[in-house]
């Protein structure tokens, strides 16, 4: 499995996470608990990402800039996350915000998906694409587990 497979596999997981989010109403446990669930996983996923593919990525000139610009992102998603942790769940804004994290994270994925992963592609040796994969699930099974 290369990085761009283990990533890819994660990011639908996050699409179908956040879609059923979005589906809840009111201040509800389905509500309560995909949206922990949602949390978990974009804050490892991010942490694990950076530490085993943007950090590589930053180092080459080729994809530094699309990578410098992910990593941002990163930290726009965990704003959006603060905000929704401080609304009440029954608030008729706390759907409207997390609207806007389905948004913000669909778009930060393609980019990925559609313009990281093709610079990264070129940049990276196969061998490398290969044990970033093992680097990354390893730190992912590793958040999963906190």
């Amino acid at each position: 499995m290369t990085i761009f497979e283990a990533l890819r596999k994660d990011h639908d997981i996050q699409r179908d996470l956040l879609a059923r989010l979005i589906e809840t109403h009111g201040d509800s446990d389905e509500r309560d608990s995909l949206y922990q669930q949602v949390k978990k996983e974009l804050h490892g996923h991010a942490a694990a990402e950076e530490r085993a593919f943007y950090i590589p990525l930053m180092e080459m000139d080729l994809t530094q800039e699309k990578a410098r610009h992910s990593v941002a992102e990163h930290h726009e998603i965990d704003e959006l996350i603060e905000l929704l942790d401080e609304t009440d769940y029954s608030a008729t804004h706390w759907l409207t915000h997390a609207k806007q994290l389905q948004h913000l994270v669909t778009h930060h994925l393609d980019e990925e998906e559609q313009e990281v992963f093709q610079l990264a592609g070129r940049g990276l040796p196969d061998n490398q694409k290969t044990s970033l994969a093992s680097e990354y699930q390893q730190e992912m099974e590793r958040q999963r587990s906190v």
